[in-house]
This record gives structure tokens, C-alpha cells and sequence, in this order.
């Protein structure tokens, strides 16, 4: 099929967390367009694809062209980590595809972060959970504070995405304080993963209490319990209900 866009997530980034549909979504496509860091993941499994990338911030202008080159007739994937959806480059591409009616899109979903880490961990999120960012490039921090105090007060588990980097170096330590604030208990069961499904992947498990004085950056994602959360077996493991707590 001509006249396609593709939006791919790529889970991790290692060609065995690709799913079946995304690697026969990238197949089929004539040009691979993307982040320069995650076409270089993809780029060695389809050496003779065709790639047009970007840096960092410029997710509008690989829409754009992601769509005009379909709009010429090729097929495109339009690649990005984790999630198509969760994050991901699906809403804008999709908000910009308006304009281009003669383009066909089709979400392929991939392995977020949330989900990947968790696996590493135990069973971190196996109850309700909320998924929150802690970069305030696109979302004011003043949002991200109040959604922290309702994840809090309402006990989910968390995901904490982009918890830290050179500009935002004290993040993490903010959000601890507005999770303890907020009726988060500072022995909650906590988890972090760096380079998930990549070489050099590391975790570990503590309290949230010392969570907030951890070093993380933007390859980390930050894991928090809820009250009925447990270490089992090096596991953390978050039950699939509250009985017996």
C-alpha cells in the first residue's frame, strides 16, 4: 500500500522486543523516518532502507515530512521508543494528518517503558497505575505537580517517566516530596531501571524515603508502589488487590 504512514514504537530499542507487527510494518516500509538515536536502533535490521532523521525537538517537522513523503506515494515508518501512543509521535502525527487526507496512518504499538521496566522488576503495576512524566518541556510543572498529589492521594502505583536531566536536575527529588506530602508513606517499595533492554541495563529496589536523594537521568525510569506493594523473593511486587493489607 501506497500513500502510508506508519507510526511505529520501537519498545526499548533491541530487535527482540520488537513486536511482529512492527517489524513487518518497518519491512514494508520504502523509508524509515525518525530521532537519529532510534533509527540508529533499527538501522542495522534494514541496512538498505532509505532514512531521513532529526534531532531532538524536531518531532513536528519529522511528522510533516513523514506525511508528504507519503503524500508522493511510499509507504513510511515513522519510528520512536517505547509506545507509539504513550508519549510517542501517534497524537502528533495524527493531528497534523488532517491536512493530508490522502494519507492512510496506522498505529503500531510497541513496548513502553512502564511495562518493560516493570518486567525487570517484578510486578510493579499489577493493580491500578498512573503513568506521569516529569518533564515540564510540553506539560507546565505546576500540571505535572497536581497530578503527582492525586496519583499520591488516591494510591496508585506510578511510573515515573523523564525524572531528571542536566536542566532538571532536581526533579525527582520535587516529585518524592510532593508524593510524601501527599500521603505517600517514605517506606514505600520503590524500583528504578536504567537502559532498559539495552547493554548496561541496571536496577534496583529502596525505599521512597531514599529515593529522593538517588541520582537518575532521562535513560532511568522511577517505579513507586502502592501502600500494599512488596519486596518477595528481590521482586517488587504489587498485589492484584488490596485484601489482607
Amino acid at each position: 500500500m501506497s500513500n502510508l504512514v506508519y507510526v511505529v514504537g520501537l519498545g526499548p530499542g533491541n530487535a527482540r522486543f520488537l513486536t511482529a507487527q512492527a517489524q513487518a510494518a518497518l519491512q514494508a516500509a520504502d523509508v524509515l523516518c525518525g530521532y537519529t538515536v532510534y533509527i540508529d536502533l533499527v538501522r542495522p535490521l534494514y541496512p538498505d532502507k532509505e532514512v531521513y532523521t532529526t534531532g531532538m525537538t524536531k518531532e513536528i517537522d519529522r511528522c510533516r515530512w513523514a506525511l508528504e513523503t507519503a503524500q508522493s506515494g511510499k509507504t513510511v515508518a515513522l519510528v520512536c521508543s517505547g509506545d507509539a501512543g504513550v508519549y510517542g509521535m501517534a497524537s502528533p502525527l495524527l493531528e497534523l494528518a488532517q491536512s493530508y487526507p490522502a494519507v492512510t496512518v496506522e498505529i503500531v504499538p510497541g513496548l513502553t517503558a512502564a511495562l518493560s521496566g516493570g518486567a525487570v522488576l517484578g510486578a510493579p503495576l499489577a493493580h491500578d497505575f498512573c503513568v506521569i512524566s516529569l518533564s515540564d518541556r510540553l506539560t507546565p510543572w505546576a500540571v505535572i505537580e497536581k497530578r503527582l498529589a492525586c496519583a499520591a492521594a488516591g494510591d496508585f502505583s506510578i511510573a515515573l517517566y523523564n525524572p531528571s536531566s542536566r536542566g532538571r536536575a532536581d526533579y525527582l527529588q520535587k516529585a518524592v516530596r510532593i508524593l510524601l506530602a501527599n500521603g505517600k508513606d517514605p517506606q514505600t517499595v520503590c524500583g528504578i531501571v536504567r537502559s532498559i533492554g539495552r547493554a548496561g541495563e541496571t536496577a534496583r529496589l529502596l525505599p521512597l524515603a531514599e529515593l529522593e536523594n538517588t541520582p537518575v537521568d532521562m535513560f532511568t525510569t522511577v517505579f513507586i508502589g502502592n501502600a500494599a506493594t512488596r519486596v518477595l523473593g528481590g521482586k517488587m511486587v504489587t498485589p492484584r488487590g488490596y485484601r489482607g493489607v
